[in-house]
């Protein structure tokens, strides 16, 4: 009879829910003043280009979004660039910056990012590399770590970042993280999608990096249907998106065409609301891996 009564009581409290302990749950504020602050007035991570930082503004925790273009249209480029204009402004508190590669070699990765970081050409570092290795160094403190593995998945990357608490992670490419299964390339490429926005949510902003399909070979401007391997797996996860279109037209080896295709980050006070969902032509440098804006914003 008593074993029944603790069955009834076990089966009682569970079916109310008194089981569950709720003293550690994290309430959002109501403080208005407090979220305009943490939302809007205090910056995130800002980019070099200044049409990032006027269309999309900073990124905070919580925030992903993935880039995505044709192969040799500049991605890693693009990511040397940002990343390094990012690394030079963390604040002392911030943590580590974190590149996962599976993709291109790693040891030419981390030239980029040398490259990118200093604004010089190769044969620059090659004159001197304790020079730079030095002011590397000195500067950065350590805090860029780039994690070099075909065969990145997701219980490393959950390590790492547990070590390591970082302030933004960068996935190349994304796809290809391993450890999700499913009969359905986009089921299995939404579950990737939906993991890495949950980490952002748990640790840090968040940039990935996947490709574009065939359709969009030799387009300016990719929408978000230009995405490889989804109809909308991938998309709907995501705060951003920005497509990187190159045409073969002569004369056009360095421009590319930012296409904003989905934004619903808050941005900062200098962002600008027409160009949200902007269009815009970008000089690549790929000689001193960066970017470069081509209009000046007021």
């Amino acid at each position: 009879m008593g074993d029944e009564v603790s069955i009834a009581s076990a089966y009682e409290a569970f079916s109310e829910g008194k089981d569950q302990q709720v003293d550690d749950v994290q309430f959002v504020t109501d403080d208005l003043e407090t979220l305009i602050h943490n939302t809007f007035q205090h910056s995130g991570l800002r980019w070099r280009l200044d049409f990032l930082n006027k269309s999309l503004g900073s990124l905070r925790k919580g925030n992903f979004g993935f880039i995505f273009a044709r192969p040799e249209t500049g991605k890693t480029t693009f990511l040397a660039s940002e990343i390094t204009e990012m690394l030079r402004n963390l604040k002392d508190e911030d943590g580590s910056i974190i590149w996962f590669n599976n993709e291109q070699v790693g040891a030419e990765v981390m030239l980029r990012v040398y490259q990118a970081y200093f604004g010089v050409r190769l044969e620059q570092l090659l004159s001197n590399p304790s020079k730079y290795r030095a002011e590397f160094d000195a500067q950065v403190r350590g805090r860029f770590k780039l994690v070099d593995d075909a065969n990145i998945s997701k219980q490393l990357v959950e390590r790492v970042l547990k070590n390591y608490n970082p302030a933004l992670v960068v996935y190349d490419q994304i796809d290809k993280i391993k450890g999700f299964n499913s009969d359905r390339d986009d089921l299995r490429l939404g579950a990737i999608y939906i993991w890495a926005r949950e980490l952002a949510k748990q640790y840090c902003p968040a940039i990935g990096v996947c490709q574009a399909d065939g359709s969009a070979e030799n387009q300016k401007w990719l929408t978000m249907e230009h995405t490889a391997n989804a109809k909308t797996s991938k998309q709907a996860e995501a705060d951003w998106i920005l497509g990187i279109g190159k045409t073969h037209a002569e004369g056009a080896e360095q421009i590319r065409y930012f296409n904003i295709c989905k934004n619903k980050l808050l941005g900062d006070a200098d962002t600008i609301p027409h160009m949200r969902h902007g269009r815009i032509e970008v000089l690549i440098e790929p000689e001193i891996g960066r970017y470069k804006d081509i209009v000046k914003y007021e």
